[in-house]
């Protein structure tokens, strides 16, 4: 469905721009690349490589196969049916070694992971540190990962965890509150109820997961590193393009394959991801978009472990390969 409507969204652009007409057709490589979640604009760099052709000048036929909360694309990737995985934070990889699954990160899109602290306004919260005391709305996921980085680091307290389900309902009747959150999601949930949040990005007090990993099967990097490289290349291309160009036939696809999505929350998106240096900061800023480190794998997997929840002795090369990225894509 996504490379139809992009056919037809590009299409429509290159008969009116002599400038965008497409070369030839050929065939190029099929690849089958699942995302976290529904179509959004957190995604917005791989649907606009399939959007402006970029792909496809790069001899790819990319299938995006989109997320859900009934989908488990790391489950399909391990089992050979897609080709490559969206991953969220760095555990993925992790988790990919502590259980014998040869799959590795071979990309990092996001810089910073997008997870967020949200309070009220007005209520003395500045940083993390000033969240101690208050009850705080967490997913069971959030305890098992970044929660244990919280506590450790910041002071915080297993007392102050009250559960979340996802609903603001609870953080808007207490002004006490703090809710969990991802940044370009929850804050604009809350402004559109009137309120101008106070939101804290874990990643500029020290959370150093990557995000939006690009994962794929070792096989794969074995047999075909071009294709890989392509596809990450060609990927990189797209962010870029997604958050400095025109992402309008990209948003297309994004509103076709999850019409919730609105204009409003993707232009929203779009303007704190480039705010906060979510794709462009750090390495990326040198190195390229999507790249990754030994040194940043390591001092995360240090903190895991300090953390209780990986074996110092787990084999961190496993989780990435570097082969792919630093190589200045992006960059101009």
């Amino acid at each position: 469905m996504i490379r139809r409507l992009a056919a037809l969204v590009f299409g429509l652009v290159a008969a009116t721009s002599p400038a965008l007409a497409p070369s030839p057709a050929y065939a190029g490589d099929k690849v089958v690349f699942g995302t976290n979640w529904l179509a959004q604009a957190e995604h917005g760099g791989f649907y606009q490589a399939v959007a402006d052709g970029t792909y496809a000048k790069y001899g790819l036929d990319v299938e995006i196969r989109m997320g859900g909360p009934q989908v488990n694309h790391s489950l399909l990737l391990a089992a050979g049916k897609i080709d490559f995985n969206m991953g969220g934070e760095s555990y993925g990889a992790l988790n990919y070694v502590e259980n014998n699954i040869p799959v590795r990160a071979v990309a990092s899109m996001f810089q910073k992971e997008p997870r967020v602290m949200i309070a009220h306004p007005d209520t003395g919260v500045t940083d993390l540190k000033s969240l101690k005391g208050r009850p705080i709305l967490l997913s069971k996921d959030a305890l098992q990962t970044y929660w244990l980085w919280m506590k450790r680091t910041q002071g915080l307290t297993d007392d102050q965890i009250r559960p979340y389900n996802f609903s603001p309902a609870p953080f808007l009747a207490d002004k006490m509150m703090i809710m969990q959150g991802y940044l370009s999601s929850e804050p604009y949930t809350v402004k559109q109820a009137g309120i101008e949040p106070v939101v804290l990005l874990l990643a500029d007090y020290g959370d150093n997961t990557y995000s939006t990993l690009i994962e794929a099967k070792q096989d794969l990097i074995d047999k075909n590193p071009d294709l890989v490289q392509r596809f990450i290349d060609a990927t990189i291309i797209g962010w870029k393009t997604y958050l400095h160009g025109d992402a309008s036939a990209a948003n297309a696809l994004i509103k076709a394959a999850n019409p919730e999505m609105t204009d409003d929350q993707i232009a929203y998106a779009i303007k704190v991801m480039n705010d906060y240096g979510i794709v462009e900061s750090g390495d990326a800023l040198t190195l390229g978009i999507g790249a990754m480190t030994d040194a940043r794998w390591k001092s995360f997997f240090d903190g895991t472990v300090a953390a209780g929840i990986y074996p110092a002795d787990l084999d961190l090369k496993k989780a990435y390969s570097l082969q792919f990225v630093n190589k200045g894509v992006g960059l101009h």
